[in-house]
């Protein structure tokens, strides 16, 4: 077997969620200066998931930097060099790839939130009584 098909069937980092497009996340990233190493955040909208396929796979975040300008990241899915990705909330969108993103300024630049209720938030129901 070649070094190629062996990272091909390499399982994905197994500290990255089932992401979709419009989901608010933080990207913990092991950043190597010199002999030291430390752990970065880049906190952002998914813009784009899982372009290729295989060993191959990616998944881009923006986030708004300081003054307005717009910063993309692409992050390999089987890098070692992510730590973990948390899932911050999610978003109301309708496209796979948010490019019309890179266009837009300030608020108009936000994504409806959505909400979901997770199963220790459902609320209970409510029992009559009579009186």
């Amino acid at each position: 077997m070649n070094l190629v098909n062996a990272i091909a069937k390499r399982e994905p980092n197994p500290n990255i969620p089932q992401l979709r497009p419009g989901d608010r996340v933080k990207v913990h990233i092991r950043i190597i200066e010199g002999d030291r190493e430390r752990i970065q955040v880049f906190q952002g909208t998914v813009m784009r998931l899982r372009k290729g396929k295989g060993a191959n796979a990616s998944f881009t975040v923006r986030r708004i930097a300081s003054h307005g300008i717009g910063v993309e990241r692409t992050f390999s899915v089987h890098s070692p060099r992510i730590e973990k990705v948390e899932v911050a909330g999610h978003t109301h969108v309708r496209r796979a790839q948010l490019y019309y993103l890179r266009g837009r300024q300030g608020k108009a630049a936000r994504l409806r939130e959505k909400r979901i209720a997770t199963p220790d938030q459902t609320p209970e129901p409510e029992t009559a009584t009579a009186e």
